[in-house]
């Protein structure tokens, strides 16, 4: 298989119909038994702007979207551009410009260690009484989507829906998130 004019073995990728497009995903490896395909938004905007119109096409009505400082921003900001919706960022580090900033601690099946989310209320007390709709890349464990969940009911939100392009694994079974397509794990 070439891809990006490489040549690659085809147990490397996963091949994903989304959205209209098809993109290769690099596996890599988790664990010693465990490999996910890689999906990487960050400088791909047609398929950011192509998942963003699918998913507000299955999405609840909603005033603010937020999500976690990660590879969803971009996403994000395009469901944000395209709806005239603002949308909130959950930082991964406290900034100096965060007005008594809320904590939450989670663990990811990607960044593989604990890390914090951050909320203050210069853009958490927005969500108070809103309805609000979070916005992930890929929900896989469900870890990322608790703390933000946690975040915004901190600051008395409504959340509406909880969504990303992408259900991970036994996430696909799930029916508490909007999501376009499955993506299997891959066992060793």
């Amino acid at each position: 298989m070439i891809i990006n004019g490489m040549e690659r073995k085809d147990d490397e990728f996963y091949e994903l119909h989304i959205a209209g497009l098809t993109r290769y995903l690099q596996k890599f490896s988790v664990s010693d038994n465990l490999d996910i395909a890689a999906f990487i938004l960050f400088g791909d905007v047609e398929l950011a702007e192509c998942c963003a119109r699918e998913l507000l096409k299955k999405v609840p009505e909603f005033d603010y979207i937020i999500t976690p400082e990660a590879k969803s921003i971009p996403l994000a900001y395009e469901m944000s551009k395209q709806s005239g919706k603002k949308y909130i960022v959950a930082r991964k580090g406290v900034k100096v410009y965060m007005d008594n900033p809320e904590k939450v601690t989670v663990r990811s099946i990607t960044t593989q260690k604990e890390q914090n989310l951050f909320l203050g209320h210069e853009d958490g007390d927005l969500l108070t009484g809103k309805r609000v709709l979070i916005v992930d890349d890929v929900i896989s464990t469900g870890e990322s989507l608790k703390a933000v969940q946690m975040l915004v009911e901190r600051f008395n939100g409504n959340i509406v829906a909880s969504c990303a392009p992408l259900a991970e694994g036994d996430a696909a079974s799930r029916d508490d998130i909007v999501f376009l397509e499955k993506l299997p794990l891959f066992f060793k």
